[in-house]
Parts: C-alpha cells; sequence; structure tokens
C-alpha cells in the first residue's frame, strides 16, 4: 500500500494502485493494471479531495485518510465507480462535507451511488470556490467520456485535475510520466478504447484549456505529467482529422482462403508505400486493434463465410469499429465463401457510424486464384492512389 504522497506544498497524491486489475467493465483488458488517483488539497481555510476510488480498493484510500481530521469538500469530476464508488464512505466519515460536481453529475450521484441530494453541490462551468490561499476553478468538459464530466484548475499551483482526460490504465510505482514510451502505449490505448467515439467533443474541450498556463496535469488513472506537453501534444495528433498512411486489416480464416488473401494484400499495399496492421481476430489483443485505429485511413476487413455471413469474431471487430468511430476515410472487405455470402452486404450494415468511402470488396469463391490475387493488386493500387490523393 502506498500511502499519501507529496506533489507541492499541502497538495497530496492519496490514491490506490490497482496492480491485478486485469479487465474493466467486464468490457476492457487492462494487461498493465490501473491506477485510481484521488488527491488531498489543503488550503488555509478549507481542505479538498479531488475523486475518490474504486470500491474495491476503498480500504486504501481510507487508511490514507486516517490523517486527515477534515474534509470540507469532495470534489467528484465523474459519477463513474472507479472514481466516485467510494464517496459514500468519505462522506460518511467527515458527515460536513459536501460533493462538488456539475448539475448533471449532481443528479447521477443521487441515482446511481444515492448520495443525498443535500450533500451535493452542483457549480456551474467556469464557477470557483476558494479554500483561502487556493482557489479552484470548475470547467465542464462534457462527453470526456460521460456527458456529466468536469475537470478542476488549481490556479495557483497550476495543477489542472483531468479525471479520466489524458489518462491511461497503468499501473506504476511512478508518480510522475518518467517511461514515456510506456505511458504513450498506455495513454493511446485509453484514448482509443474510451476517448475516441467522442473525438469532436474532445476537440472542443481541448480548446477551453488552450489558454491555462499548465505546469502539472493530474489524471484519475495511471502517472501524472510534470510535462504536460507530451500528453497534449499526443492527444492533438489523436483527435486530428488527418489520418495517416495506413491501413488496418483485421480478419479471420478458417480453411486458409482469407488468410492468403490478406498476406497477398499486405505486400501489395507494402510494395506501394502503404504501413500496414494485421490482425488475426481469432488471437489478437483488441486493445491493440483499437490503438490501431486511431490514425488508420483504411480498414480492410477480412472474413469467411459462416451461414452466409461474415465469421463471428468479425462481426464483434466491425461493431467495435462503429462504436469507437475513429477518423478513417475508406473501408473494404476481402473474403471467400463455398456456395454462397451476404458477407459484404451485413458487414457494411455494421459500420454506419463510419463516414467512410467503400473501396470495391474482394471476394472469392473457395481458395484465391489468379484473377483474385489480380483483384487485390486493384484493391490495393486504389488505397494507395486514394491515400496519395490526400497526400498522407
Amino acid at each position: 500500500m502506498l500511502h499519501a504522497r507529496k506533489m507541492k506544498e499541502n497538495i497530496y497524491w492519496i490514491g490506490a494502485i490497482d496492480w491485478d486489475r486485469r479487465l474493466f467493465d467486464s468490457l476492457i483488458p487492462l494487461p498493465d493494471g490501473t491506477s485510481y488517483n484521488a488527491y488531498l488539497i489543503q488550503g488555509s481555510e478549507k481542505t479538498v479531495l479531488v475523486d475518490t476510488v474504486d470500491p474495491t480498493l476503498e480500504h486504501v484510500l481510507m487508511e490514507n485518510l486516517k490523517s486527515v481530521p477534515n474534509v470540507d469538500f469532495v470534489v467528484a469530476h465523474h459519477a463513474e465507480q472507479d472514481h466516485s464508488g467510494t464517496l459514500p464512505k468519505v462522506l460518511e466519515k467527515y458527515p460536513r462535507a459536501k460533493a462538488i460536481a456539475s448539475a448533471k453529475c449532481k443528479g447521477m450521484l443521487v441515482d446511481h451511488l444515492c448520495i443525498p441530494g443535500d450533500r451535493c453541490k452542483a457549480v456551474e462551468d467556469g464557477e470557483t470556490v476558494s479554500l483561502g490561499d487556493k482557489t479552484l476553478k470548475f470547467i465542464y468538459t462534457p462527453w470526456v467520456h460521460w456527458p456529466e464530466t468536469m475537470v478542476t484548475w488549481l490556479e495557483q499551483d497550476r495543477i489542472l485535475f483531468t479525471c479520466d482526460f489524458f489518462g491511461s490504465h497503468l499501473a506504476t510505482s511512478d508518480l510522475y510520466a518518467v517511461d514515456e514510451a510506456r505511458v504513450y502505449e498506455a495513454a493511446k490505448r485509453y484514448y482509443s478504447e474510451i476517448m475516441m467515439p467522442f473525438r469532436t467533443m474532445i476537440q472542443k474541450n481541448m480548446d477551453k484549456l488552450r489558454d491555462l498556463k499548465i505546469e502539472t496535469i493530474a489524471p484519475s488513472h495511471g502517472p501524472m505529467y510534470s510535462h504536460p506537453k507530451f500528453i497534449l501534444d499526443a492527444y492533438r495528433e489523436w483527435i486530428s482529422d488527418t489520418p495517416k498512411n495506413e491501413v488496418v486489416i483485421p480478419y479471420v480464416s478458417m480453411h486458409g482462403s482469407t488468410r492468403k488473401m490478406v498476406e497477398y494484400l499486405v505486400d501489395a499495399l507494402v510494395a506501394k508505400g502503404v504501413t500496414v496492421k494485421q490482425f488475426d481476430l481469432a488471437a489478437t489483443d483488441i486493445g491493440k486493434l483499437a490503438i490501431s485505429l486511431v490514425d488508420a485511413a483504411t480498414i480492410v476487413i477480412g472474413t469467411p463465410t459462416v451461414h452466409l455471413g461474415p465469421h463471428p469474431l468479425v462481426v464483434y471487430a466491425a461493431h467495435l469499429a462503429n462504436a469507437l468511430r475513429p477518423k478513417l476515410k475508406f473501408a473494404s472487405i476481402i473474403g471467400s465463401y463455398g456456395w454462397a455470402s451476404e458477407a459484404v452486404e451485413r458487414i457494411a450494415g455494421l459500420i454506419p457510424n463510419l463516414k467512410v468511402e467503400i473501396v470495391p470488396p474482394v471476394i472469392c469463391k473457395g481458395y484465391p486464384r489468379e484473377s483474385d490475387f489480380k483483384a487485390l493488386d486493384a484493391l490495393a493500387t486504389t488505397i494507395a492512389e486514394k491515400h496519395m490523393a490526400m497526400k498522407l
């Protein structure tokens, strides 16, 4: 158990590290665990706890609060359990404390955590609260990644507490991002799996932060950033509207036909200067696939035919891509069938959120032959030319 760790004078990290958690929301893989960051700010007149921790590690936070005699406010940036799940226990320990949340978040805290309405103060976008010698400013950042989210700006110390914004699922004893390569991948995975569907909203929310002279970014998952430019620049690249000269090929092959087509197409694309990322859906880490979609210009889905439709793993991958809404510009489908197929039509119906141009698919009967390979060459040429026309 890590106890309070000093960040600045009268400002402490008092959260919990979840080294062993491997699945989030029964959905998202956590290969590197995670942390639940809570922060204590002791002003000359008021003391504030910024976020709490997941209920599974409630005992860690409560142990860290043992020596804290009084808390006046608990900032609840986001009503989800991993941030606010221990809020009821904290309010029980400090009966005079009030939660601070956005108006929408207040309603969610009442609905989801049964917080009494009179124990929660709703703040407006841009509202401030004085702690005496320190001032907190609350900035609404809706859809990062729920509709009620906000961040907190600690003006005197130039710390931005961002909850899920700029976070990473990464268990580490480093208080700050020291191993930037490792943190970059974890933060990009976090962005791709959780934030990417709200890319256009994040663009607007980042604009709201533009004039802040930030010295430290303190998210609720993963290490903090003492050099904010690192993560701010990464986010600006990820949320931009311009993809890279990259093709992602998630595929399944049951008897080798689709695999042969994928291998041939990969070679053809690489020969034309296109970067390709290939994923066998029967074995891949789905988080790695999500990461690859952040930058890609094109997705080519490879599938055999199962009862006229695409393979179930391809259905899941198409559903994932549709839900994540990456900045893809083009899409196509390749694959094989035994006697009949509706795979193309069914996959197209699974991706209505992808505002892409469909490049003519290549579907072969049985094992691919010379004419199928020529069609794959044409597909590679078309994709490369479209990327070139966009100057990727």
